[in-house]
């Protein structure tokens, strides 16, 4: 049975929720103030991509940053874990003193 506070008292999905949610967010903001600083038709001219449209580069943009961001969260949730090595130092009760 697994001890209180180890990781796998963490569901697998709750995990994915904590990543993908406030990345979604984060991404839907970033969007909406990169673009309104920046023009995706002149962009996609830029880019070589002149056929696309707005709407297809909104969703580009949105994806790119969506990755970005759940990058960032994913790197977040994996480091806000205690190092093994600090848990067996410190025998599960608490810091040691």
């Amino acid at each position: 049975m697994a001890e209180p506070g180890s990781e796998t008292d963490i569901p697998r999905i709750q995990k994915c929720v904590a990543v993908f949610w406030p990345s979604f967010l984060t991404a839907g903001i970033a969007t909406i103030l990169f673009f309104a600083v920046f023009d995706p038709k002149e962009m996609l001219g830029c880019a070589g991509l002149p056929g696309l449209s707005r709407i297809g580069a909104y969703s580009i943009g949105f994806f790119f940053f969506w990755v970005v961001s759940s990058g960032s969260c994913a790197l977040a949730l994996y480091f806000a874990k205690p190092c093994p090595s600090l848990r067996r130092r410190e025998g599960h009760d608490g810091p040691a003193s």
